[in-house]
């Protein structure tokens, strides 16, 4: 793992990759995942010492001022070296890793950071909320969690290069946080591998983007995932595929994937009714998510960027589009992102996740 090159320590040894970018590796003496742990705001908005893994997640469906679809995506991962708490300097544990990416009608722009803990450089406070790597950030107010948000990353391009992006961002929550799975409890293969896992799915957004040297007034609608464990994938997991969607008539459903070697998938989800409200989970036989046919060639490889997904126990039977295919995330750990439209049904816009491919 980079991550681990990053560190420079003795105890910062890579190890063999299990499951996609190793998250299949036993949790060994880190800390495990347990149903029944009860979730705990703000405190639980914060990073979790222990736990190998973790991650704060937003992505954007966003309309500019001409009704062209965007989207804005800003992650930033925490990986343990080794467990225990954080420790000022380079004896820190913690090494982090951020992705910016604007997506658009015309093209993809995609940025990563790497930074090790310890130094000031990146990390998460909760109480007030804030998340950032060097001047990426994302800011929350005193008191208000998770509710108001302030979102910035901007990525300069090298001379001669891809332009670049920026993205600034209000986000305003118009909802309560969902728990996934049990209580915040998430299982992700049936064999014992799990992370806590909460959302908040509800933003409006406004605010400003700038693309290719081009600049837009956005608004629209944003998610924040919140998700860690110290083993969320099994050994023979290779790679997920994640929805995220807002329906046209105020529903919200959150589905996902996990593929095996041998060719079965583990699936979950949680399904949240117009007006808001608690989630409901949703069993593996109550989700049927079909690749379509028309795959993409997206950096030499086949990349399925139309789905079919059913729910028929709420009526969902939708086909959901990239609205920009060829959205790869070619980092550290390569993967595919990006907005997508929704066609039949109620309708509707959000967001696919797919590593692995």
């Amino acid at each position: 793992m980079l991550l681990a090159a990053l560190a420079g320590c003795r105890d910062a040894v890579p190890p063999p990759q299990t499951g996609y970018a190793g998250l299949g590796q036993a949790a060994g003496d880190y800390l495990p995942v347990e149903r029944g742990r009860e979730l705990h705001f703000p405190a639980d908005h914060g990073a979790h010492d222990g736990y190998r893994i973790e991650w704060w997640y937003i992505t954007a469906n966003l309309t500019d001022e001409t009704g062209r679809d965007w989207g804005v995506q800003w992650t930033l991962f925490r990986t343990a070296l080794r467990p225990g708490p954080e420790q000022p300097g380079w004896q820190s544990p913690n090494a982090w890793m951020a992705h910016a990416a604007v997506t658009g009608p015309d093209g993809h722009r995609h940025a990563e950071r790497l930074a090790r803990g310890g130094i000031g450089q990146a990390g998460v406070t909760a109480e007030p909320f804030a998340a950032w790597i060097d001047d990426w950030r994302l800011d929350g107010q005193p008191g208000l969690g998770l509710d108001r948000l302030a979102l910035h990353a901007a990525a300069r391009p090298p001379e001669g290069g891809v332009p670049g992006f920026s993205y600034d961002l209000a986000l305003q929550a118009q909802g309560p946080l969902i728990l996934h799975g049990d209580a915040g409890y998430s299982e992700k293969s049936g064999q014992g591998q799990a992370s806590y896992y909460y959302s908040q799915p509800f933003y409006e957004v406004q605010g400003e983007i700038a693309f290719d040297g081009q600049r837009h007034t956005v608004t629209g609608r944003a998610w924040l995932d919140r998700e860690w464990s110290s083993q969320p994938l099994s050994a023979d997991q290779q790679g997920w595929d994640w929805f995220s969607l807002h329906l046209a008539d105020g529903a919200k459903l959150m589905v996902f994937q996990v593929r095996h070697d041998d060719g079965r998938h583990y699936r979950a989800g949680t399904w949240i009714a117009p007006g808001g409200g608690p989630g409901v989970a949703l069993r593996e036989d109550q989700i049927a998510l079909e690749p379509l046919a028309s795959a993409r060639q997206v950096t030499g490889r086949e990349v399925p960027v139309a789905w079919r997904v059913q729910v028929p126990e709420h009526a969902v039977d939708a086909r959901v589009d990239a609205v920009q295919p060829q959205a790869w995330m070619g980092g550290t750990f390569p993967y595919w992102e990006g907005p997508v439209r929704i066609d039949g049904g109620t309708g509707g816009r959000g967001y696919l996740e797919m590593t692995g491919y």
